[in-house]
């Protein structure tokens, strides 16, 4: 005979089920010697049937058989309480429920489910889940090939289980739902985590029973935004089934590179939910990406990180391409303007800000101001407008004589004064280059030439009440009220 100790073996197979049974040691309890003693299970395992009732036996009770002289004498401590599981089962509220539906002979409640087919007494097995699902009227189906819709029936969400280990959790096993085509796709497990309608629940049970909020931040980004994701509670356990981002099929097409510009401004959520914000600016250092990388949400708490953009060189950058880039530049400034800033060309073609070099194209001085005043590119950053350009100006004989606005400078664009105002709405930097306030004060000033500078719709009263002080430049003490 083995020693009684074996007892708790049993105890554990007939308080865990089906959920943990991969993970227990082999039940080594030799039932079938034991079988002539005890006519019912209860007469060991009371709390089965009993739940004011211990499941174990006292060990008092072996002890009364295993005294050294009728048996080998053994020593031995019941479990206090059953293994942590994660599933919706006591013995004894599944006795209460069965006795609706199974014969009166209470043993016969434990043999369903622990004895195989036609078994003889005693010879205790462990519980199969496909037992489970026939009896819950799951029919014919594997444990994980079960319905999604059926997991609540036996399992608890994780989050309530709480005292399953991290182990464990990480050992769960991937339901067949999980390996279909498509399933990481928004429409295939977005679309099953919805819940059944008329169910009550904001997320699916299926997906609660395994996961938890923290393991979909491991991918998604839009975590805080996206309702079903905050419909589970949180538990850090469920990041032990690790979740990794991974590539669309779409982004794997050799057109995607140049065709995800359009696409994401049509349609930024899908972006939403691996992206954030750093991932456009990983390559698009500059230009118009910025506005659709506003749309998306930057990395921190409650997100995922997303995924990780490594910035690559375009098809375009062969290996000759630093000699051959200038014409591509001067045609397309906006491309390169994507991923380079206008400091990583100074580096080579103005090394020295002294020194004459080759940043701009051949013939470039001769349409240059058009280019200032369309602000194809920002002067300032080379060159001082103030010095810079004056000196270039005067030494061409280019120099402003008599009034502020006639002659000289502007001679290239006849009638200038007629529309400078425009003008200098459009790039008022480029006035204060060479003019000072004073300049316009010679004309639009209530001391001089009483030239109106407010446009349409100018609200002096506003204005008078947030700072007095502009209005004195040209009004002096004499500020007219709104309605002068």
């Amino acid at each position: 005979m083995r020693p009684a100790r074996h007892f708790l073996a049993l105890g554990l197979v007939l308080a865990l089920g089906t959920a943990a049974a991969a993970t227990l040691p082999r039940d080594r309890f030799d039932h079938d010697k034991h079988a002539k003693l005890f006519p019912a299970c209860e007469t060991c395992h009371a709390g089965i049937l009993d739940r004011t009732k211990a499941i174990w036996p006292e060990a008092q009770a072996c002890a009364s058989c295993h005294d050294g002289t009728v048996e080998k004498q053994i020593t031995w401590t019941p479990p206090s309480a059953s293994p942590p599981s994660n599933l919706r089962f006591t013995h004894a509220e599944h006795a209460e429920k069965a006795r609706d539906r199974l014969p009166a002979d209470s043993t016969y409640y434990c043999s369903a489910c622990h004895l195989e087919a036609d078994g003889k007494w005693m010879a205790v097995a462990r519980t199969r889940s496909a037992r489970c699902l026939d009896c819950h009227g799951v029919k014919r189906q594997e444990h994980v090939s079960a319905p999604d819709t059926a997991c609540a029936t036996c399992h608890l969400p994780l989050a309530e289980a709480v005292g399953v280990p991290l182990e464990r959790v990480a050992k769960f096993e991937v339901p067949s739902s999980h390996r279909a085509a498509g399933f990481l796709t928004p429409k295939g497990h977005g679309e099953q985590a919805r819940p059944p309608a008329g169910s009550g629940h904001q997320v699916a049970p299926s997906c609660a029973t395994c996961h938890a909020r923290d393991f979909c931040t491991q991918c998604h980004v839009n975590a805080p935004e996206v309702r079903l994701i905050q419909a589970l509670a949180p538990d850090p356990r469920s990041t032990a089934i690790v979740a990794k981002v991974t590539a669309p099929a779409s982004h794997r097409d050799s057109r995607f590179l140049r065709r995800h510009g359009a696409r994401a401004r049509n349609d930024i959520q899908q972006c939403a939910s691996c992206h954030t914000q750093e991932s456009c600016f990983a390559c698009h250092k500059s230009g118009p990406a910025g506005a659709v990388a506003i749309r998306l949400a930057t990395a921190g708490p409650g997100r995922g990180v997303g995924a990780r953009v490594e910035p690559g060189k375009p098809g375009s950058h062969t290996l000759d391409f630093a000699r051959s880039h200038g014409p591509v530049a001067s045609a397309t400034p906006g491309s390169c303007a994507s991923c380079h800033a206008r400091t990583q060309c100074l580096e080579c073609h103005r090394p020295n800000a002294g020194s004459e070099g080759s940043y701009h194209a051949a013939g470039f001085v001769v349409r240059h101001p058009a280019a200032a005043f369309s602000r194809e590119s920002d002067c300032a950053e080379c060159h001082n407008a103030g010095s810079f350009c004056t000196s270039c100006h005067a030494q061409s004989g280019l120099t402003a004589s008599g009034r502020a606005l006639s002659g000289g400078y502007h001679d290239s664009r006849g009638a200038f004064l007629v529309g400078h105002g425009t003008a200098a709405r459009q790039n008022l930097e480029s006035c204060v280059s060479c003019h000072s306030e004073r300049d316009c004060l010679a004309c639009h000033s209530a001391q001089s030439r009483h030239f109106n500078p407010h446009g349409p719709g100018f609200d002096p009263e506003r204005l008078r009440r947030r700072n007095p002080q502009v209005c004195a430049a040209c009004h002096g003490r004499a500020i007219p009220r709104g309605d002068d």
